[in-house]
């Protein structure tokens, strides 16, 4: 099974321009808790809702821009990547989602839900899950 078989396909984006309070209205709109961080179609980053809490208010920036508080090491996935190189690259890199790009370009994103929801996936699901898991509470 390929990643683009159990993807979200519809994915909201921001660009690193946008405020703070844009993000997390679109986060609470959408019940999402990250979104692409996308210029000219191409991921450049990621923002959380941990990124505008801590980079963000915690640390007084509410009039930033998501340039300032998103993570630009960006890992992703090709949409015909097996579910087990996807998994394998959430275990490696200790994160829970993952956009997903055809030709450098967004066409989804892919989350350990998304894993969870496919019986074929539930092994590669909790594999990486216990290993992000685990690598965060040492």
């Amino acid at each position: 099974m390929q990643v683009r078989d159990v993807m979200t396909s519809h994915v909201e984006s921001c660009t690193n321009q946008d405020t703070l309070q844009d993000v997390a209205n679109k986060m609470q709109s959408l019940n999402v808790g990250a979104i692409p961080v996308v210029e000219n179609g191409q991921v450049v980053g990621m923002v959380t809702d941990r990124d505008l809490a801590v980079r963000g208010v915690a640390s007084g920036n509410t009039s930033n821009t998501v340039s300032q508080v998103m993570s630009n090491k960006i890992v992703t996935v090709n949409a015909d990547a097996s579910l087990e190189e996807a998994s394998a690259l959430m275990s490696q890199h200790q994160i829970r989602r993952l956009p997903v790009v055809e030709n450098g370009q967004i066409v989804g994103m892919l989350s350990l839900g998304d894993l969870a929801v496919r019986e074929q996936a539930d092994q590669s699901a909790g594999s990486a899950l216990s290993q992000i898991s685990e690598n965060q509470t040492k």
